[in-house]
């Protein structure tokens, strides 16, 4: 099938741009201390994430507990959830995955230590954790250093596996590269490190130092005792991130469809926000000047006309850059990769 002959709105993936990024990534990796495991919660896709263990991955990261799941079923049994899991139900789920495959998991709470310990002993199963410290984000982890130690040590004491320790500087991912960026970066990472061995002087072994993302990946990925790095968004990469990680292509877009010309002023396309996400940001007009994508509404895309000389019509199709993928590949049930033009492959999105 043609490109062109897909109903509308449609998410593409182009193949080359893709490939090319898988590529680069593992070019890195294979000659940096540090080992990548992907994001999979970025795609959402189990071929893609096959893909990715094939050029070298050494396991999958994903964000829940079900994402973990779908890539255990699918053959990948190395999974980190970095994130935090809560309540006995989804514990019970951890413990019963964690008995088909190397499942581990972050921690931020001694409650949540507690119930995993004492739902695992019911189980007869010891879970692995990643003690979760927050290098800055402000979002989920314990504070580094002493609280750090105290969770780590209450972790061993309830009968929990230790593997280590995880931190994401997601605060840094989109700064200007630079002087300023290796530093607060380094910094960041320094803090996970010196929890690190805060947590050995007592005695408890730290095999997993884990942090990461596509805008430090170069960064993180060469700093001395960083085991591995959860970058996602380097794979199919969209508007937001492409001015601070230029080596990796765009390769995700909408196809739409002009449903209505005002000469001179607008045209409207039937993608908007149930299409193309906005939160970081208004998306552009894929390979086109003179159109400024104005405003998303729930069923249309509002276009300005800045060039009177663009001669689209009603009934013709473009594409508009993904600006915020993570955004917008969870509002599709599937994704067509392309090539030259033409459907080369159709992937279902996991929800």
């Amino acid at each position: 099938m043609k490109t062109h002959e897909l109903d509308t709105p449609a998410l593409l993936l182009d193949l080359d741009s893709m490939e090319s990024n898988l590529t680069q990534m593992a070019r890195f990796f294979s000659q940096s201390p540090a080992k990548l495991r992907p994001h999979f919660k970025n795609h959402r896709i189990l071929p893609l994430a096959r893909k990715q263990m094939e050029a070298g991955a050494m396991g999958m990261t994903c964000a829940r507990l079900w994402q973990a799941e779908a890539l255990v079923e699918h053959g990948i049994k190395n999974i980190l959830i970095a994130n935090e899991i809560a309540g006995e139900s989804r514990i019970r789920q951890l413990i019963d995955l964690t008995r088909q495959a190397d499942v581990i998991v972050a921690v931020d709470n001694e409650k949540v230590v507690a119930d995993m310990a004492r739902l695992g002993r019911n189980g007869k199963v010891s879970l692995n954790v990643l003690v979760d410290v927050d290098t800055g984000l402000k979002r989920c982890g314990v504070e580094p250093g002493a609280a750090a130690v105290r969770l780590a040590k209450t972790v061993v004491e309830k009968g929990l596996r230790l593997r280590g320790v995880m931190g994401y500087e997601g605060h840094l991912q989109v700064m200007t590269p630079g002087e300023e960026k290796e530093h607060a970066v380094n910094s960041a990472l320094q803090s996970l490190l010196d929890s690190k061995k805060l947590i050995e002087r007592e005695g408890l072994p730290v095999e997993i130092v884990s942090g990461g993302g596509t805008g430090t990946y170069s960064i993180s990925g060469s700093f001395p005792g960083v085991t591995e790095i959860q970058a996602g968004s380097y794979l199919l990469m969209d508007t937001w991130y492409a001015s601070v990680v230029k080596e990796f292509k765009v390769a995700a877009s909408v196809l739409a469809t002009v449903i209505s010309k005002t000469p001179g002023e607008r045209l409207i396309v039937d993608a908007g926000v149930k299409a193309l996400s906005g939160e970081r940001g208004i998306p552009s007009v894929k390979g086109l000047n003179g159109l400024r994508l104005k405003a998303l509404h729930a069923e249309h895309g509002v276009i300005e006309i800045q060039n009177p000389l663009v001669t689209l019509e009603v009934g013709n199709k473009i594409e508009i850059w993904v600006h915020y993928h993570d955004g917008t590949i969870h509002l599709h049930d599937r994704a067509y990769g392309v090539r030259n033009g033409e459907v080369e492959e159709v992937f279902r999105i996991e929800h």
